[in-house]
């Protein structure tokens, strides 16, 4: 991507060097009364890193776990909001990404929603940080927190996606932060909380259900954000997101972990599915066309 021309944000908090976390070890889980181990949480990383989740739902340990997830109307925790200091590379890619979906969705959300955008804040945390969803660890990777409306990132995911997941490149992780703010943009417009109602008086295969069409929606918004942001994209950025969208899939996670494919318990879709939704919200350029919810084919 070309970025060198692109204003950073200023909506990036530093949490870095807040510790946080629970007990200042391992993970503690609200089952057995025990603690993780680093090769459970390493597992949990790989199925939550870029999959848009909060991680703390695949846990079991926010809202009460289950399919309701976290319960996005409880107080946040706040920590200093003190901006970030950009320390090197990485941190200025994600200032300068996260500066062109505030540039793009203020513009967007003008012309095809008629409202100002309000952009969230993207804390920057390492190893551990108090979320207004709760305690999260950097082992389960990028998440949104619809409680306090953050994005929260250990910026060492960039190594995870590559080395994890064989998706390499700077596109592929700015459609991973683009993806989290498509879950911001939900949660403005009041799709994240009707999802979570629906959820809660539904099954869980039904609350999959549901959750798979809010992220392949989040996928799409993500090409949204991409289709206004041409200018940046260099040769093979668009492979690179759509390798990351396929590397991701419920059904190629779970081929990767050896457990029998079942779409029942898809939560973020099948590969094809999530490239397909890319690629429509990279096509179109419009929100209209990422309703996910009313489409009769995924």
């Amino acid at each position: 991507m070309r970025l060198d021309d692109e204003e950073e944000s200023a909506n990036i908090v530093d949490r870095r060097g807040e510790g946080g976390g629970v007990g200042g070890g391992g993970f503690r889980l609200p089952i057995g009364g025990g603690r993780m181990g680093i090769g459970t949480l390493i597992i949990v990383g790989v199925l939550a890193l870029v999959m848009g989740v909060n991680p703390l739902e695949l846990l079991g340990a926010a809202g009460g776990g289950g399919v309701g997830g976290p319960d996005v109307g409880q107080p946040p925790v706040e920590g200093p909001a003190q901006p970030a200091a950009l320390d090197g590379a990485h941190d200025r890619f994600i200032a300068k990404v996260l500066g062109s979906t505030e540039r793009t969705w203020a513009a967007v959300f003008q012309d095809q929603v008629g409202e100002a955008y309000p952009a969230p804040k993207l804390v920057l945390f390492a190893g551990a940080v108090n979320s207004g969803c709760g305690p999260a660890n950097s082992g389960m990777g990028p998440f949104y927190c619809p409680a306090d409306r953050n994005v929260y990132l250990d910026s060492s995911f960039f190594d995870d996606l590559s080395r994890r997941f064989g998706a390499p490149g700077d596109f592929a992780a700015a459609y991973v932060i683009a993806h989290e703010v498509g879950h911001h943009i939900q949660t403005v417009l009041g799709i994240s909380e009707q999802v979570q109602q629906a959820r809660r008086r539904g099954s869980e295969a039904e609350g999959n259900a549901l959750s798979v069409r809010q992220e392949l929606q989040a996928d799409c918004l993500a090409g949204v954000w991409a289709h206004h942001n041409r200018d940046l994209l260099e040769p093979g950025d668009i492979e690179e997101g759509l390798r990351a969208a396929e590397a991701i899939g419920d059904d190629t996670l779970q081929r990767q972990a050896g457990t029998r494919i079942n779409p029942e318990s898809f939560t973020h879709g099948t590969s094809q599915q999530r490239m397909r939704w890319l690629k429509a919200g990279l096509d179109s350029g419009r929100m209209d066309r990422c309703d996910t919810f009313a489409a009769r084919n995924l």
